[in-house]
């Protein structure tokens, strides 16, 4: 998916942000092992191949991570989120936090000329994750608020309250458990 410069045009993009938690204390051949393997857990799941042969999704490395825009079924981003929780599973030695949030994007073509996005849908999507621990899935509140319209997925959410993130912005969170998926625990950075 390529873009020219700006769409001039703004959508509400569904994202989910995930990084790998103490990826800046291992050697650096250990980072690309951890990369590529979340890499591949990712590209396996059944909703980022969805969304990709459908051109919904916009992906963005961040080194350490990355950004999944999608943007058509406001389910998308905690469906991808929940199956690569359950392949996390399976490898214990790679710690991942995953931050969820709804909101308005602009697409814009980054230095290399490839799709990108700027806007509070993926700058909040970061700060949600900020909040988390290693296995922690948070969620903003309006993200929350359209789980809560769905039988599945209603009682896997935990109030979390309001707490302040960068620059003085306060955000609802909630985090998400269903069943072994996720971490229940409150994150550290929430009770200080």
């Amino acid at each position: 998916m390529r873009v020219d410069r700006s769409s001039g045009v703004y959508e509400m993009a569904h994202v989910l942000f995930m990084d790998i938690v103490g990826y800046s204390r291992e050697p650096i051949d250990r980072q690309t092992e951890l990369v590529s393997l979340l890499q591949e857990i990712v590209r396996e799941t059944a909703e980022f191949r969805r969304a990709l042969g459908q051109d919904e999704l916009i992906s963005l490395p961040t080194g350490d991570g990355m950004g999944l825009v999608f943007l058509r079924d406001p389910l998308s981003h905690v469906k991808c989120a929940s199956e690569i929780a359950a392949a996390l599973q399976r490898h214990r030695t790679l710690s991942v936090r995953m931050g969820i949030h709804t909101g308005p994007v602009q697409r814009h073509a980054d230095i290399r000329g490839e799709a990108n996005v700027v806007g509070n849908g993926i700058n909040t999507a970061q700060r949600v994750m900020d909040c988390g621990d290693a296995g922690h899935i948070l969620l903003s509140r309006n993200v929350a608020e359209v789980l809560d319209q769905f039988t599945d997925w209603r009682d896997c959410l935990q109030d979390l309250g309001d707490h302040e993130v960068k620059h003085g912005t306060r955000i609802h969170l909630y985090s998400l458990t269903k069943g072994s998926l996720g971490n229940g625990a409150v994150p550290r950075k929430l009770l200080l």
